[in-house]
């Protein structure tokens, strides 16, 4: 499929990669030569150096035949304008990234209308709202929500005391009898989808998938519930922390934001007066502690600097802050912070490498691709995927046990009706109008025909 992304700075840049990895014809606009350079050596991909609002630019990148334009440099509005004149020449679909403030979901969605954007991507919003989600929940390690509220998935840390330590899953769904299903496992660097021999290992990170209540009784069985963060330290007053910080207001939490920058103490105060601000360095241990964070039941990490973040949540893991969560988007410094004990790493670039990719995928199915939602876990290694089950779906009616799938791939939950949740065993069955829940590593899964193996 033709896509066309302008802008190549850290978002742009990881979306050309995953969709280059999907197979796609890019093409990538970008001001700065250096950078275009530098993307065009490294993937198979064509580069043009420019300004994306540029009707011969576009041209020259194909937009007449482009399925797909997105626009994520640093401008809202010369994103917006990018899209309105790609359309205006051929882009059937249009994406771009606004992070604006001002842009409440109101003005957002006028904005949608008027300029035909297919869907505006705030990365920083997305990034917050996945933090707030594991503050909810903190005793998770990353938590995902699919397209209704009572299916969730969630990934914790076995520690190396852990009562599941040595016990087999068959064994553990046995002795707990709660609906769920352990999806995934992470063991290192290896990734598995698990059968029922298999055995559990203290610093395994295992994905569950079931009902919220479910999994909350679980986790207290195993006596690694933790309450929902009440009173959370954020560093940085970045666009992150305000979105976060709002999230958090509307909860009934106590919310810290710490950053050198007085203009930026400023304004955010001027934003959300009810968050206490304090103006200082974070980087100074004693800062840290004379605000009280022996205090917090959580801390975030939100700097623009991926070491800044490393260091700090190192600094409040060691002082035993209940939960800690960095903000991370370099691939190196996610691997260093995962072997310090920082569990919870967040990326806004991923969050929205996420939505693109999904949503090249379901522009792809010339029948209408039934992708609802798509997550990348465990270090990206492995997809969940929710697929609507359409009426002449190849697989519907009949018992999941008689179905061959392809290895590395488990269905791991289906929701019927928008609220009955089923936990499959081999006698469940799929229907028409189910949503259905898919994980899978080392394969590329657009319909829910390929999850079977022909062979």
């Amino acid at each position: 499929m033709k896509i066309v992304v302008v802008g190549c700075g850290k978002i742009g840049r990881a979306v050309v990669s995953n969709l280059v990895s999907e197979g796609h014809d890019v093409a990538v606009v970008d001001n700065n030569p250096a950078l275009i350079s530098e993307i065009t050596n490294v993937y198979d991909v064509i580069g043009l150096c420019g300004n994306g609002a540029d009707s011969d630019i576009l041209t020259d990148a194909g937009i007449e035949s482009a399925e797909l334009f997105a626009a994520f440099t640093g401008s809202d509005e010369l994103n917006m304008l990018s899209c309105f004149i790609a359309r205006r020449m051929g882009a059937k679909n249009t994406i771009a990234r606004i992070r604006n403030l001002e842009f409440n979901d109101r003005s957002l969605g006028m904005l949608r209308q008027h300029l035909k954007l297919s869907m505006a991507v705030n990365p920083e919003k997305l990034a917050a709202r996945e933090i707030f989600n594991i503050l909810k929940f903190p005793s998770a390690v990353k938590v995902e929500s699919f397209s209704v509220k009572n299916f969730e998935m969630v990934e914790i840390r076995l520690k190396a005391d852990s009562v599941l330590d040595g016990m087999t899953l068959e064994h553990m769904r046995k002795k707990y009898s709660y609906k769920f299903l352990v999806c995934v496992i992470q063991r290192g660097n290896e990734v598995f989808i698990p059968d029922g021999n298999f055995v559990l290992k203290g610093g395994d990170k295992v994905a569950l998938t079931a009902d919220p209540i479910e999994i909350q009784r679980l986790l207290k069985s195993l006596g690694i519930l933790q309450k929902q963060a009440k009173n959370v330290m954020i560093i940085g007053a970045s666009k992150t922390a305000y979105y976060l910080s709002k999230m958090l207001l509307g909860l009934g939490c106590n919310v810290k934001v710490i950053d050198s920058n007085i203009k930026k103490c400023e304004e955010f105060s001027e934003l959300l007066p009810k968050v206490d601000v304090i103006n200082a360095d974070a980087a100074r241990e004693d800062v840290l502690i004379e605000e009280g964070l022996a205090s917090m039941d959580a801390f975030v990490s939100l700097t623009g600097m991926d070491e800044e973040n490393v260091i700090l949540s190192y600094f409040a893991s060691s002082q035993n802050i209940p939960k800690v969560i960095a903000k991370i988007n370099r691939t190196e410094f996610a691997t260093v912070a995962d072997k310090l004990g920082i569990d919870s790493i967040i990326s806004p670039k991923t969050a929205t490498t996420d939505i693109l990719v999904r949503y090249a995928r379901a522009l792809e199915n010339s029948m209408g691709s039934s992708v609802e939602t798509m997550y990348k876990l465990m270090d990206g290694k492995v997809e969940a995927l929710e697929f609507i089950v359409h009426e002449d779906c190849e697989i519907a009616d009949i018992p999941l046990k008689e179905i061959q799938f392809k290895s590395n791939l488990l269905i791991g939950g289906i929701i019927r009706e928008k609220k009955t949740i089923i936990i499959p065993d081999g006698d469940d069955v799929i229907k028409a109008g189910d949503k259905v829940v898919v994980l899978t590593s080392g394969h590329r899964i657009n319909d829910l025909s390929d999850i079977i193996n022909w062979g």
